[in-house]
């Protein structure tokens, strides 16, 4: 078996008095997709520039295609691609002059540059923007040209720090696909994100962090098992009604007036809940079944959702 692309073990970085990052280790193999998941200020980006020797830990060690990310940190720039969170293109130049700037910086002959700018853009469907200044593009475009400019020097493994961050549902569908295709081709990526859904189709393996600490790990299917097959979704008619449910449940109020309670024991979980609430003079207004998604996962590890910060 091949050494993973990425590895960091017991990493830590503490920014005054405050732990962003507290003794996380993780690995990722080559040619997969890693989904680092948690709410703004869980650590997910101070994970990232720490393995792309943007900042040094504190403890532990990292390493990237083979090369540890102290000791070598010019062999891991040149292995590695990175597209924060903020495409980082230059406004005043066309698309093309984007990814010829980020080439020639990359040493690459002018020719070479040229030819892999045009590739790039033709990869992105760009090329029919590639001599607009990059101010005249929309947000998806952007987003894709940044991640062009990542790819330059064909690196066998990508950061991509929440890469669909103010997209559109369109343009997000069309980052993902994108996304497939590099990882389908030999690319390894980790990925930071908010949106359950997008570490739901991307990611084989999944590390929720909250604090700063890893808080699970696993596919998505192994995550929503923990949970049960089954969520209850409880309606009521008012925010009161909602919070009182969910003081009788012991559970949260998930969102306005919608109370969940996940089925660990079958039937009796709901029959369970039915009574505690015609014992305590609640009904509610409707009551559904479903199947437990990552967002109850998140919601239960962290108790509040992903983009609640």
């Amino acid at each position: 078996m091949s050494a993973p692309a990425i590895v960091a073990d017991g990493m830590r970085k503490t920014f005054k008095s405050v732990v962003a990052v507290d003794h996380i280790s993780l690995e990722v193999p080559k040619g997969t997709v890693l989904g680092l998941l948690g709410v703004n200020g869980a650590g997910k980006t101070t994970m990232v520039r720490m393995l792309t020797t943007v900042l040094r830990p504190d403890a532990g060690r990292g390493t990237v295609n083979g090369f540890d990310v102290q000791r070598r940190p010019q062999d891991v720039r040149r292995s590695i691609g990175l597209a924060g969170q903020f495409a980082a293109v230059d406004e005043n130049l066309t698309g093309r002059e984007n990814l010829v700037l980020v080439a020639r910086l990359n040493h690459l002959a002018k020719t070479v540059a040229a030819q892999r700018a045009a590739e790039l853009l033709e990869q992105f469907g760009l090329t029919d923007a590639a001599d607009r200044p990059v101010r005249t593009y929309s947000g998806g475009m952007r987003r894709r040209l940044d991640l062009g400019a990542a790819l330059v020097t064909h690196p066998p493994v990508l950061f991509l720090d929440e890469p669909t961050t103010g997209l559109d549902p369109a343009s997000r569908l069309d980052l993902w696909a994108v996304i497939e295709g590099l990882v389908h081709d030999g690319t390894t990526v980790l990925l930071t994100t908010q949106y359950l859904e997008e570490a739901d189709r991307l990611a084989d393996n999944i590390v929720v962090i909250d604090k700063g600490r890893v808080v699970a790990e696993g596919t998505a299917k192994q995550l929503k098992a923990r949970l049960g097959d089954t969520v209850i979704e409880f309606e009521f008619a008012s925010p009161a009604a909602a919070a009182q449910a969910a003081e009788v449940l012991s559970t949260t109020v998930e969102a306005g007036t919608l109370v969940r309670v996940v089925m660990r024991e079958g039937s009796a979980t709901l029959r369970n809940a039915l009574n505690q609430l015609d014992a305590a003079g609640i009904t509610p207004a409707h009551v559904a079944l479903r199947e437990a998604t990552l967002d109850d996962v998140f919601l239960t590890l962290t108790n509040r959702t992903p983009e609640g910060e």
